[in-house]
């Protein structure tokens, strides 16, 4: 008896369309091109922000503190008074200048009547020689002593500006070293203070990367919430720490704002080196065990898995060291062959291509 098969349509469609899926479920390589490209050597060191305006007011003159009129941590303008010290005595003094100055403007008055006597007198022959040089001489010397004692005033005049102390800057008073009814001399500090309009970064550089640093000239300041910070002129010190064998840097800070503070901590990048190297992305690197590989595509675009030895990973991309030529093409979505038909026997592990460097 003759059996006739029967045509099923939907099972002709379901075996047309498995290749379909099958492909459909193998997910697109990403691929990239290996490529040579300039790094730079960073180093990272912790730098410390701090005032580019700060000092110590001290006393230029004896005297008892009479007025402390700010404290610790309060603000002040430039030209405002910060300490005032008792002026009894430079007062005294003063007065005591200028009344030699006005004694001496008046033995100047007589010497002059007395030379221009003499002088009017000698032209006719009346005096002798010796009394007109006399007559002359004493008119020289009242002219010193009004010089003498013109500066006898304004040094009293001095010392009495000294018993009061102005902030030579708007800023802030950091520390109060003396206190009201205390005796000051010349000399002994009286008030610190600091203007938090001018900041800079200090940072202490190795001395294997000074000159190379000094070179470059640029860096980079981030704060601990990983914010930038825009730097301006840099100062390299000509000479190396004699502990610690570091060179310092300062930089300013362009746009101080009311967060930064001198004694913060800030991280500094400062390029040290620059040079060539191959470069791929970091999400191309595979590892199996203790082995460092990248998928390669061969000439017939099957991935090959290949050992590599990296370098330094600078953001997205990484460095290759060995095992891998400019031009040629890595997979930078490796996890997607996985349980791929499409991924063959890897490849014995071997450094192959070149080196970057």
């Amino acid at each position: 008896m003759v059996t006739r098969s029967r045509f099923h349509p939907w099972l002709a469609a379901a075996v047309l369309l498995m290749p379909t899926l099958a492909l459909a479920q193998q997910e697109e390589l990403d691929i990239v091109e290996v490529e040579r490209a300039p790094i730079e050597e960073t180093v990272h060191l912790d730098g410390i922000i701090e005032a580019v305006q700060q000092s110590t007011v001290s006393a230029q003159t004896s005297g008892t503190v009479l007025k402390l009129p700010f404290d610790v941590d309060d603000s002040v303008a430039a030209g405002d008074l910060i300490v005032q010290l008792e002026d009894s005595e430079q007062r005294a003094r003063l007065s005591q200048a200028r009344a030699g100055l006005e004694e001496a403007m008046a033995a100047l008055a007589d010497a002059r009547q007395q030379f221009a006597r003499i002088e009017a007198v000698h032209e006719r022959g009346l005096v002798s020689r010796q009394e007109f040089d006399q007559a002359r001489n004493n008119l020289a010397a009242a002219r010193a002593r009004v010089e003498r004692a013109q500066a006898a005033v304004a040094e009293a005049e001095e010392q009495l500006s000294y018993t009061r102390i102005e902030a030579p800057y708007g800023g802030i008073l950091t520390e109060r070293h003396v206190e009201i009814g205390e005796a000051v001399n010349p000399g002994q500090p009286l008030l610190s203070g600091l203007s938090l309009e001018q900041l800079r970064v200090v940072v202490d550089l190795p001395q294997k990367y000074a000159d190379l640093a000094r070179s470059e000239r640029r860096a980079t300041v981030t704060l601990s919430d990983g914010r930038l910070l825009e730097t301006g002129e840099m100062t390299f010190y000509p000479y190396a720490d004699p502990a610690t064998h570091t060179f310092r840097l300062r930089m300013r800070l362009t746009e101080p704002n009311g967060s930064l503070f001198p004694g913060m901590l800030v991280k500094v990048s400062v390029p040290v080196n620059s040079r060539e190297s191959l470069w791929v992305p970091a999400s191309s690197l595979v590892h199996r065990s203790e082995l460092r590989a990248v998928f390669v595509l061969d000439s017939q675009d099957r991935p090959r898995l290949r050992q590599v030895r990296t370098g330094v990973q600078d953001g997205q991309r990484l460095e290759i060291l060995a095992g891998l030529s400019e031009g040629e093409r890595v997979v930078t979505n490796p996890s997607v062959l996985v349980g791929s038909e499409r991924l063959n026997l890897p490849e014995a592990a071997e450094p192959g291509g070149e080196e970057s460097r």
